[in-house]
């Protein structure tokens, strides 16, 4: 067979790794031939694209990003994208595309199944962690790591100094990201998107900390965290070119607020990109792989239009018309068990 592979959407630790089980299982096992399509959706509609064999993939596994390149966007962006993607399918002679991608990526792989009867297996692949259908997915876990070993350094600074420390990390619609640090990392505070927060609530925890003799306190914040309507003044922010805010910043008006309502002094940490760069952690990178070995197989079977994924400890496929227009949101019983033992 040939098989296209792209990847979509944000970079993230782990891709490599998945692009690299792809093409050892495909070329080892089934001598297919496997074409690498540059810059994601863009190098399908222009075919660009790379021969990917067994040793131009020596040495990727430990390496962080995407040797093809990603950018947001689909073909329904352009007025002849379905049809440049069906021109390049079928002068190519592709027998499936395999589309490693999150939320974004994914629905545009389903939609083109639909409307182009497009053989495709999507791979789930975000690090925050959003993706339905599936308990996990590969950068996760990584990007966890990175915050937590934040958090941990952020600790004794913010103790020499008697500070507030509000470190931001990424997560738009989820928390899982400030979550999983924030335990992991024994924070004051968490505060996530999927619960609206009251940074009055927020400053009596610091404050009850201050006056049992802990002079130091860390709140993580997701960048799509939003406060109660009317506690405190939220952020308007610009606009991408999809029409999407682009958050980042809820973390200084946090900070303000903090040192406003309390007088301790409260510093700022947006961890930012470093949570999306850099080597993928042992988990990560046995994760891809099996994921991507999954992907494999599934197009073998001709099981298009699904997801691999992983459900307990064992990789299934899951439609992608159940993954679509969902969000995975964190399960706040998690955080509100710890609260109640651990903040404040």
């Amino acid at each position: 067979m040939r098989i296209g592979v792209l990847t979509g959407g944000g970079d993230c630790p782990g891709l490599n790794g998945a692009i690299r089980a792809i093409v050892r299982k495909a070329e080892s096992v089934h001598d297919d031939e496997i074409l690498g399509f540059i810059d994601s959706w863009d190098g399908v509609m222009e075919q660009r694209y790379l021969r990917l064999d067994v040793s131009s993939m020596r040495g990727l596994l430990p390496r962080g990003g995407t040797v093809l390149g990603t950018r947001r966007g689909s073909p329904y962006d352009h007025d002849n994208g379905l049809d440049r993607v069906r021109d390049s399918v079928g002068s190519l002679e592709l027998d499936a595309l395999v589309v490693i991608g999150g939320n974004g990526s994914l629905t545009v792989a389903s939609m083109l199944h639909r409307d182009l009867d497009l053989p495709v297996v999507g791979v789930p692949k975000t690090i925050d962690n959003d993706i339905a259908g599936t308990d996990v997915s590969f950068g996760f876990h990584t990007a966890v790591q990175i915050a937590t070993d934040a958090i941990d350094r952020l600790h004794t600074t913010a103790e020499s100094h008697d500070r507030v420390m509000v470190v931001e990390v990424m997560g738009r619609e989820a928390g899982w990201i400030a979550a999983y640090a924030g335990i992991a990392g024994g924070a004051t505070v968490v505060l996530v998107p999927e619960e609206p927060f009251d940074i009055g609530e927020v400053c009596e925890i610091v404050e009850r900390r201050h006056y049992r003799g802990r002079y130091a306190s860390i709140v993580v914040v997701a960048e799509g965290a939003r406060p109660i309507e009317g506690t405190m003044a939220e952020l308007d922010y610009a606009r991408d070119h999809l029409g999407r805010p682009r958050l980042g910043g809820i973390s200084v008006s946090v900070a303000s607020e903090i040192e406003r309502r309390t007088g301790f002094e409260a510093r700022v940490v947006q961890i930012g990109h470093v949570q999306r760069g850099g080597t993928p952690t042992a988990y990560d990178r046995i994760l891809a792989t099996r994921y991507g070995l999954a992907a494999v197989d599934a197009v073998h079977d001709g099981a298009w239009g699904c997801m691999v994924a992983l459900r307990g400890t064992e990789v299934v496929r899951v439609p992608l018309t159940e993954v679509i227009g969902r969000t995975r949101t964190v399960d706040l019983t998690l955080l509100h068990d710890v609260a109640q033992v651990f903040y404040g």
